[in-house]
């Protein structure tokens, strides 16, 4: 089906391109101008995919007749979308976990041997672990910051002592009691930030279950979350000297 196309407006002063048109339906912008069809110039191009193309126009144009106002609209993405992002990000990934518990731990088949034994499980050859490792054997850097009751819930310890695995693959695993991660003016949510340019926050349901996966890239919405990971690393500890405060003669 035909897209419903308005035309916004050209800077051309003979009816050709450049010029911009704006999907009364999905919001999208359309730009035409000039292709851009050098191999030396698409080489640059960040994120080019094999079907895109490109064009080149004057900064006027957009200016001019591009949206001034924005129109945030939820983004949502598969878990698969999200599973991918882990293997294609460029130089870091970082985690906030603020919840009491999540549903899928106790799905783990390590979890009851926590119950159990108190100690989690390492895996290191799952496709998590082994991924991972890959990333941050390559340079990337990948760290989380734990939020953590006082006292702790028995999801948070299992957590606590799976860190061995999360630090035993490079991972910067750090936590925090959630007084302090409070007094730091944390907020309540769970997120990923891949390369401090897209935020992917992870939606749950009142029982603890994984829900779906909300992507930002607007960049002062980026940047504010960029800012709670500082200040989450600034006030937290390692996730070892963190668990010597739970058992000090441990």
């Amino acid at each position: 089906m035909a897209r419903r196309l308005r035309f916004n407006g050209t800077d051309s002063k003979n009816g050709a391109c450049p010029a911009v048109h704006q999907d009364l339906d999905s919001g999208e912008i359309i730009v035409q101008g000039t292709p851009v069809t050098d191999p030396n110039d698409l080489r640059q191009l960040q994120h080019f995919g094999p079907g895109d193309a490109a064009v080149a126009v004057p900064r006027e144009l957009l200016v001019n007749h591009g949206p001034k106002e924005m129109e945030r609209v939820t983004k949502l993405i598969s878990l698969e979308e999200f599973g991918r992002l882990f293997h294609n990000f460029e130089h870091s990934a970082w985690h906030l976990e603020t919840r009491r518990g999540y549903a899928s731990d106790k799905e783990d088949l390590g979890y009851e041997e926590f119950v159990q034994t108190g100690q989690a499980p390492m895996d290191l050859d799952s496709e998590w672990c082994t991924n991972i490792r890959r990333q941050t054997s390559a340079g990337k850097y990948v760290g989380r910051v734990r939020v953590v009751d006082n006292p702790p819930t028995e999801g948070q310890l299992f957590l606590l002592s799976y860190a061995r695995c999360n630090a035993a693959t490079g991972e910067d695993a750090r936590n925090l009691w959630r007084q302090d991660a409070e007094q730091a003016h944390l907020p309540a949510e769970d997120f990923w930030i891949f390369d401090s340019r897209l935020v992917a926050v992870l939606r749950f349901d009142d029982q603890d279950v994984f829900h779906d996966v909300q992507v930002i890239t607007e960049p002062a919405e980026v940047l504010r979350y960029c800012q709670v990971r500082d200040a989450a690393v600034h006030a937290s500890i390692p996730y070892d000297q963190f668990a010597a405060q739970l058992n000090p003669k441990g």
